[in-house]
Protein backbone atom coordinates (compact mmCIF):
# COMPACT_ATOMS: atom_id res chain seq x y z
CA UNK A 1 0.00 0.00 0.00
CA UNK A 2 1.76 3.54 -0.91
CA UNK A 3 1.83 6.24 1.58
CA UNK A 4 0.09 9.38 1.44
CA UNK A 5 2.16 12.18 0.94
CA UNK A 6 2.28 15.90 0.74
CA UNK A 7 5.28 18.14 -1.51
CA UNK A 8 6.15 21.04 0.93
CA UNK A 9 7.14 23.88 -1.03
CA UNK A 10 8.45 27.27 0.40
CA UNK A 11 7.54 31.29 -1.37
CA UNK A 12 7.46 34.29 -0.34
CA UNK A 13 3.63 34.87 -0.82
CA UNK A 14 2.37 31.77 -0.05
CA UNK A 15 -1.15 32.14 -1.02
CA UNK A 16 -0.09 33.55 -4.32
CA UNK A 17 1.66 30.55 -5.26
CA UNK A 18 -1.04 28.20 -3.69
CA UNK A 19 -3.39 29.96 -6.14
CA UNK A 20 -1.38 29.68 -9.27
CA UNK A 21 -0.82 26.18 -9.09
CA UNK A 22 -4.62 25.11 -8.06
CA UNK A 23 -5.28 26.64 -11.17
CA UNK A 24 -2.65 24.87 -13.16
CA UNK A 25 -3.55 21.48 -11.30
CA UNK A 26 -7.39 21.65 -11.11
CA UNK A 27 -6.80 21.62 -7.20
CA UNK A 28 -8.60 23.42 -4.35
CA UNK A 29 -7.41 24.90 -1.32
CA UNK A 30 -7.37 23.00 1.85
CA UNK A 31 -10.96 23.68 3.63
CA UNK A 32 -10.01 24.17 6.91
CA UNK A 33 -6.68 25.16 6.94
CA UNK A 34 -5.79 29.36 7.71
CA UNK A 35 -2.73 30.45 8.01
CA UNK A 36 -1.31 33.77 7.17
CA UNK A 37 2.16 32.42 6.54
CA UNK A 38 1.32 29.17 4.68
CA UNK A 39 -1.85 27.82 2.11
CA UNK A 40 -2.70 24.57 1.40
CA UNK A 41 -4.03 22.74 -1.54
CA UNK A 42 -5.48 19.76 -2.37
CA UNK A 43 -7.35 17.33 -4.86
CA UNK A 44 -10.73 17.83 -5.17
CA UNK A 45 -11.39 13.93 -5.81
CA UNK A 46 -8.34 13.07 -3.10
CA UNK A 47 -6.48 10.81 -5.30
CA UNK A 48 -3.46 13.42 -5.82
CA UNK A 49 -1.08 14.30 -2.92
CA UNK A 50 -1.81 17.80 -0.87
CA UNK A 51 1.15 20.29 -1.82
CA UNK A 52 1.84 23.41 1.18
CA UNK A 53 3.66 26.61 0.65
CA UNK A 54 5.36 27.67 3.62
CA UNK A 55 6.23 31.36 3.79
CA UNK A 56 9.91 31.84 3.86
CA UNK A 57 12.45 34.93 3.79
CA UNK A 58 14.84 33.70 1.35
CA UNK A 59 14.54 34.21 -2.20
CA UNK A 60 14.79 31.63 -4.51
CA UNK A 61 18.78 31.51 -5.94
CA UNK A 62 19.20 28.04 -7.73
CA UNK A 63 17.49 25.58 -10.23
CA UNK A 64 15.18 23.53 -8.28
CA UNK A 65 16.35 19.59 -7.22
CA UNK A 66 13.31 18.12 -8.19
CA UNK A 67 9.98 19.35 -9.94
CA UNK A 68 6.53 19.05 -11.05
CA UNK A 69 5.58 18.35 -14.34
CA UNK A 70 2.23 18.64 -15.82
CA UNK A 71 1.43 15.83 -18.19
CA UNK A 72 -1.65 17.47 -19.95
CA UNK A 73 -1.33 14.47 -22.78
CA UNK A 74 -2.47 11.81 -20.64
CA UNK A 75 -0.76 8.84 -21.31
CA UNK A 76 0.99 7.36 -24.52
CA UNK A 77 -0.07 5.74 -26.71
CA UNK A 78 0.08 9.65 -28.74
CA UNK A 79 -1.73 11.18 -31.56
CA UNK A 80 1.82 13.64 -31.81
CA UNK A 81 -0.28 16.47 -33.53
CA UNK A 82 -3.38 15.94 -31.11
CA UNK A 83 -0.36 16.08 -27.77
CA UNK A 84 1.15 19.34 -29.13
CA UNK A 85 -2.05 21.40 -29.30
CA UNK A 86 -2.93 20.17 -25.62
CA UNK A 87 0.65 21.15 -24.58
CA UNK A 88 0.53 24.62 -26.44
CA UNK A 89 -3.12 25.15 -24.88
CA UNK A 90 -1.92 24.55 -21.43
CA UNK A 91 1.34 26.88 -21.90
CA UNK A 92 -1.11 30.06 -23.05
CA UNK A 93 -2.88 29.76 -20.22
CA UNK A 94 -0.32 29.38 -17.36
CA UNK A 95 1.62 32.69 -19.18
CA UNK A 96 -1.95 34.08 -18.56
CA UNK A 97 -1.83 32.85 -15.11
CA UNK A 98 1.95 34.61 -14.60
CA UNK A 99 4.49 31.63 -15.40
CA UNK A 100 6.97 32.21 -18.31
CA UNK A 101 7.58 29.90 -20.71
CA UNK A 102 11.62 29.46 -20.98
CA UNK A 103 12.43 26.86 -23.92
CA UNK A 104 10.64 23.92 -25.94
CA UNK A 105 12.22 20.39 -25.76
CA UNK A 106 11.78 18.54 -28.86
CA UNK A 107 11.71 14.83 -29.09
CA UNK A 108 12.19 13.11 -32.54
CA UNK A 109 11.24 16.16 -34.48
CA UNK A 110 7.96 16.11 -31.73
CA UNK A 111 6.96 18.47 -29.16
CA UNK A 112 8.33 17.19 -25.84
CA UNK A 113 7.89 19.40 -23.09
CA UNK A 114 7.77 22.91 -22.40
CA UNK A 115 9.97 24.27 -19.27
CA UNK A 116 8.54 26.89 -17.78
CA UNK A 117 9.00 29.20 -14.28
CA UNK A 118 5.98 29.77 -11.90
CA UNK A 119 5.04 33.24 -10.56
CA UNK A 120 8.15 33.01 -8.32
CA UNK A 121 10.65 31.50 -10.63
CA UNK A 122 10.63 27.58 -10.09
CA UNK A 123 11.35 25.21 -13.13
CA UNK A 124 8.46 22.92 -14.02
CA UNK A 125 7.45 21.54 -17.53
CA UNK A 126 4.51 21.33 -19.56
CA UNK A 127 4.34 17.83 -21.10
Amino acid sequence: MATHWTLGCDAADPHALAAFWAEALGYVAEPGYDDPDGASIVDPEGRGPAIGFLRVPEGKTAKNRMHIDLRVAGEPPWEMAERELLIRAKVIDLVEQGAAAVREELYDDHLGHVVMLDPEGNEFCVA
